[in-house]
């Protein structure tokens, strides 16, 4: 063996590593400029460009690997010596973390049909990848508490300025003045130790921009949040977020990534967990743009976990799917999905398909409202972790997928998705308030899927999942689609007694017609919360209202979709004052 060539691959992953940071950062840099020349079509290309910038050049970089190591591909020894190297060559690098997922990713490209391996990849993660790396100066700027809230908010106001007018500041100071009286002045006690601390870089995601902070104020850490939006008028600031609840939406595991100039993520992750602590150091990696390394601390995450349960899989609660076989742990908050070897009638899709919608919707604005997932190969876990019930149900679902010995059970395939209590569950048990508070929620979710071009297919109530913050999420997409590419259609009207009398359609029917005038007789069955949907949503069952959607989306229009409830917005907040 040329005793060079580990030392010249681990060189080579570095290098094209440091050249995926470096086009990262360059598309994410651009977001302030999309921003203050309100190029809304530019910033969604950026994202989705930034999306798959790591797939490709994982790809380029893995064919450069397998050319340089010739026919010793799958040499162990080599490979040891190849991440003895690469651990040695980051050591003192600040994104070390990031860069060891890439070499992994890579390793694993190369190795098709290879779970992870303890030896050849970093899986576990040592502490000190995290958090040792500080930047010169912090990545926040502070600010004296202790003033009015006035000089305050000018004081940070004067440091975060675009390169476009405001429609009104003087305006926007005063609601947001009047914001910090209500949230804050009202209910804590400022003294000379109040401190509040803004991250330097701005998020930018699709048509917003945001001011992310905390207050340190009577002993306690609370966050908020400035959301900024540019018109034809100018840029204003549209609200001020304060509760933690309402904060971690806007860093939701359902929502697109944000575009934020870093340096250090790890820093901005510790930073963000402090104003977000319900949310998993992977999903806070997910937020930032950096969805390959969220995925590795989710992972690593899941194994810690079982290191520390004796708990078993079983089947999720919930209808059994026709496409999907989802399970889960009882106290793990994620489930598990795999695709059926065969669907059930009269699903007539087929795994490949499957695999494009999620894909689909990977790459798309979720705009709160379809599940984040990540996609996992060779999944292996201990045998005693499956419940045998659950293994019968697998092997009969998807033997393709399984490889089953005494000690572990090896799946193929697999998507990981944020676990919810089903909409039908949650609606059987909960109260009439809370079940007309749901109910919106789910007419607003296939609103505002429809806003970004999404038609969800199959609407019914099984499909869709009540959060921990009560907010209704989409999560089955085997037959999601671009809204523009469907045919929203009135039903005729029947010409004569034998049609109206036709127990099925006696008019021509398309793949992609929709008669949303059906939508009535399938979505809801319990009478009572189906009058409170009509009375919501009542354009649901209207084609016009799909086509006017469409017709705006078809002009080129992005419909703007707040990622916080419009009452928190500054102009219905302070509407009367």
């Amino acid at each position: 063996m040329n005793k060079l060539l580990p030392y010249e691959i681990a060189h080579h992953i570095l290098g094209e590593y440091n050249r995926y940071h470096h086009r990262f950062k360059g598309i994410t840099k651009r977001a302030v400029i999309r921003f203050e020349s309100r190029d809304w079509h530019g910033i969604q290309g950026d994202t989705k460009k930034r999306l798959t910038l790591y797939r490709d050049l994982v790809g380029a970089t893995t064919e450069k690997v397998k050319e340089m190591l010739q026919g010793n591909l799958w040499d162990q020894n080599i490979w040891y010596q190849v991440k003895l190297m690469f651990a040695e060559d980051v050591m003192n690098l600040n994104t070390r973390n990031v860069a060891k997922t890439f070499y992994n990713s890579v390793f694993r490209h190369a190795h098709k049909g290879l779970s992870a391996d303890h030896d050849l990849m970093f899986v576990t993660d040592p502490e000190q990848d995290q958090y040792q790396f500080k930047s010169v100066q912090p990545i926040y700027n502070t600010y004296n508490g202790n003033q009015t809230a006035e000089s305050l908010v000018r004081a940070i106001l004067k440091d975060f300025k675009f390169d476009a007018k405001y429609e009104d500041l003087k305006r926007d100071v005063n609601y947001i003045v009047q914001a910090i009286d209500q949230d804050f002045l009202s209910k804590y006690k400022v003294d000379r130790n109040t401190r509040v601390e803004v991250i330097r870089s701005v998020f930018f995601r699709n048509q917003g921009a945001y001011l992310i902070g905390r207050a340190h104020i009577d002993n306690r850490i609370t966050p908020f949040v400035l959301p900024i939006l540019h018109n034809e008028n100018g840029v204003y600031f549209d609200s001020l977020i304060t509760d933690t609840n309402d904060v971690s939406v806007i860093f939701s595991y359902n929502r697109s990534y944000f575009l934020v100039d870093i340096d250090i993520p790890s820093e901005y992750v510790e930073f963000l967990s402090t104003i977000a602590p319900t949310k998993s150091i992977g999903e806070l990696y997910n937020s930032i743009g950096l969805v390959k390394h969220g995925k590795t601390e989710l992972y690593r995450s899941f194994l810690s976990f079982l290191d520390i349960t004796d708990e078993q899989f079983d089947l999720a609660p919930g209808i059994k799917g026709m496409v999907m076989t989802v399970f889960t742990m009882p106290s793990y908050n994620f489930v598990f999905k795999i695709i059926k070897d065969q669907f059930d009638y009269p699903k007539k899709s087929t795994r490949a398909k499957v695999k494009e919608k999620y894909e689909i919707v990977s790459q798309h604005d979720r705009v709160g409202r379809m599940s984040d997932t990540h996609e996992f190969e060779h999944f292996i876990v201990d045998r005693h972790h499956f419940s045998d019930h659950l293994l019968e149900e697998l092997k009969k679902d998807a033997p393709s997928l399984l490889t089953i010995t005494e000690d572990y059970v090896e799946i193929k395939h697999l998507y990981v998705e944020k676990k919810m209590i089903p909409l039908n569950l949650y609606l059987e048990e909960c109260t009439a308030k809370e079940a007309e508070e749901v109910i919106d929620e789910y007419g607003l979710a296939i609103k505002q899927m429809a806003a970004v071009n999404i038609f969800p297919g199959d609407m019914l109530l099984k499909n869709f999942g009540v959060t921990r913050l009560k907010r209704v999420i989409f999560y089955d997409y085997d037959e999601i689609g671009f809204l523009t590419d469907y045919n929203f259609r009135l039903m005729p009207e029947p010409r004569d007694h034998e049609e109206e009398m036709s127990s099925g359609a006696w008019f021509s029917v398309n793949d992609n017609d929709i008669f949303p005038e059906e939508f009535s007789k399938f979505l809801i069955g319990r009478k009572e919360i189906r009058e409170i949907f009509f009375n919501l949503h009542n354009e649901i069952f209207q084609a016009k209202y799909w086509r006017t959607v469409q017709k705006r989306i078809k002009a080129g229009e992005i419909i703007l979709v707040y990622p916080y409830k419009k009452s928190m917005r500054f102009v219905e907040r302070f509407r009367s004052k």
